[in-house]
C-alpha cells in the first residue's frame, strides 16, 4: 500500500470510510500524527502548542516519561484480562483515598458510560424514575443526557428537548431541566415532583462556574427532599483540584463520576459513592430486583490503570496545581489584556485550569447567558490561533502541566495575531 503522507490524502481517506469524515469528536480537517509534551503535530508537520490535551485526559502532557514507564512495565504482562487485577484494584484504592463521596467504586470504560450508570444507580437505590439536570450540561451520550444539551429552541422550563433523533419521548417524559445557577428554578422542581431520583451536574458546567453558594444550596435541597445528587466529575476530577471539585467548592455528593485523568490517556472511568449506594452492584446483597447488571469487556483495564495511578501519583506531587493554575492564569490575563486594550467586549469565562472566552458584555451564567454576541469573531479568534500555532477547541482552553515558558510567548504572539484580525474586520 502506499504511504499517504499529506493531510489532505488522509482527510480524503476519512471522507469515504467516516460518516462526516471524522470520530465525530473534533474538527476532521486535521489529522493528528503525534503528541510530545505540550506539542502536537499535524500529518503535514506543522506543530502546534497543544491546549485541547485529547479533551482532557493529557494533563501531564503527551508521552510523560514516568507514564510511559509504568504502561511499558504493565505491557508484557497482559494488555486485558476481563477479570480483576492488581493495578485496577490499586486505582480504585487511590481513588478512594483522594475523592471524598467514595467509599467504593465501580470501573467503565467511558465518561459517558459513567454518568449513564450512575443515573441508573440512583434510580435503583431511590426507587424513583424522574431525573433532573441543567440545560448546556453535558453527561454524555445516552438518552438521558442527550436532552437539552445544545438546545437550539428555547422552550419553558422544566421540558426536555431531545438533541439526538433515536430517543424515545418516554425518555423525555421522565427528564425535568432547570437553568444552571438557579436554586429557586430546582427547588420550585422538588416541591412539585415527588418522585425525582436525582439531580445530575458538572459542578463546573462547561466552562461556567458555580455561584458562590450554589453547588452547597443544591446539597441542601437533596438532603431536604431525600434526592441524590450526582456530580459528573468527568472533566473536574483531579483537574480542579487532587479530590476534584469536591475539595475545590467544599461540597459532597451522594455519587459522582470520574474519566479522562484517571485513565492517564487510555480508555478509563468510574462512578464512586458510599459503600450503602454501590452495594446495588452486588445481587447477594440487594437480591434480584434491586440488582443493577454493569459489566464490560474493558472496564478497569491493567493497562489504563498503570496509567493513571502513574498519573495520579505525579499529580499528588507538591506545587503541581499551584503550578498548574498559575499557568492558567498567565493564559486567561493574556487574552483578556490584549482584548480589552483593542476594547473587545468578552468574558472569560470558567476556572484557570480550564476556560474559554466569550465575545459579550453580559455576565455568563447559565447556557441561555454565556454566548457570543457575534459568533463570527470567536470563529475567526480560532482560526487565527490555529493559524500561529495554537492547538485549542472553539469553546474551551486546557491548560496542562507540560507548558513551558516557550509554549506561553509562542501563544501571547498568537492571540496578539487573532486580537489584530477581529480589529481588522
Amino acid at each position: 500500500m502506499q504511504k499517504l503522507t499529506s493531510q489532505s490524502e488522509w482527510i480524503a481517506r476519512a471522507q469515504t470510510v467516516l460518516p462526516a469524515g471524522g470520530f465525530g469528536n473534533f474538527d476532521p480537517g486535521i489529522i493528528i500524527s503525534h503528541g510530545q509534551g505540550s506539542r502536537v503535530w499535524d500529518e503535514d508537520g506543522t506543530e502546534y502548542v497543544d491546549y485541547l490535551i485529547g479533551s482532557g485526559p493529557m494533563l501531564l502532557g503527551h508521552g510523560h516519561p514516568e507514564v510511559m514507564e509504568a504502561v511499558l512495565e504493565q505491557l508484557p504482562k497482559g494488555m486485558t484480562f476481563f477479570a480483576n487485577n492488581s493495578k485496577g484494584i490499586e486505582l480504585a484504592e487511590a481513588i478512594v483515598t483522594a475523592v471524598p463521596c467514595c467509599e467504593q467504586v465501580r470501573f467503565v470504560a467511558s465518561g459517558g458510560e459513567a454518568d449513564m450508570y450512575a443515573i441508573r444507580l440512583a434510580r435503583a437505590y431511590t426507587g424513583r424514575n424522574k431525573i433532573l439536570k441543567f440545560e448546556g450540561g453535558y453527561h454524555g451520550m445516552s438518552a438521558e443526557a442527550q436532552m437539552s444539551l445544545a438546545p437550539e429552541a428555547r422552550v419553558n422550563f422544566p421540558q426536555a428537548v431531545p438533541d439526538s433523533a433515536g430517543i424515545p419521548q418516554g425518555v423525555a417524559d421522565q427528564m425535568l431541566i432547570a437553568p444552571y445557577n438557579d436554586l429557586s428554578a430546582v427547588e420550585a422542581l422538588l416541591a412539585e415532583h415527588s418522585d425525582i431520583a436525582a439531580i445530575i451536574v458538572e459542578p463546573l458546567q462547561r466552562i461556567i462556574p458555580p455561584e458562590p453558594g450554589y453547588l452547597q444550596g443544591l446539597r441542601d435541597l437533596c438532603t431536604k427532599h431525600h434526592v441524590l445528587l450526582i456530580f459528573d466529575e468527568i472533566v473536574t476530577g483531579f483537574r480542579l483540584a487532587f479530590g476534584g471539585a469536591q475539595e475545590r467548592y467544599g461540597v459532597v455528593p451522594d455519587i459522582c463520576t470520574m474519566g479522562k485523568i484517571i485513565g492517564g490517556g487510555f480508555p478509563l472511568a468510574a462512578l464512586g459513592a458510599s459503600a450503602e449506594i454501590m452495594m446495588h452492584f452486588d445481587k447477594s446483597i440487594v437480591g434480584a430486583e434491586k440488582w443493577l447488571m454493569q459489566l464490560g469487556t474493558l472496564s478497569g483495564n491493567p493497562i489504563a490503570a498503570a496509567a493513571g495511578l502513574k498519573t495520579m501519583e505525579i499529580l499528588g506531587r507538591a506545587g503541581n496545581y499551584e503550578r498548574l493554575r498559575e499557568t492558567g492564569k498567565t493564559l486567561q490575563d493574556m487574552q483578556s489584556t490584549a482584548l480589552s486594550k483593542a476594547g473587545i467586549p468578552h468574558q472569560i469565562c470558567g476556572d484557570e485550569t480550564l476556560f474559554d472566552i466569550y465575545f459579550t458584555d453580559a455576565h455568563c451564567r447559565d447556557y441561555r447567558s454565556a454566548h457570543h454576541d457575534d459568533p463570527g469573531r470567536n470563529t475567526l479568534y480560532n482560526k487565527t490561533l490555529r493559524s500561529h500555532g495554537v492547538f485549542k477547541s472553539p469553546g474551551k482552553l486546557y491548560a496542562s502541566l507540560a507548558i513551558t515558558q516557550e509554549d506561553l510567548e509562542l501563544t501571547q504572539n498568537a492571540v496578539m495575531q487573532a486580537v489584530q484580525a477581529i480589529c481588522a474586520t
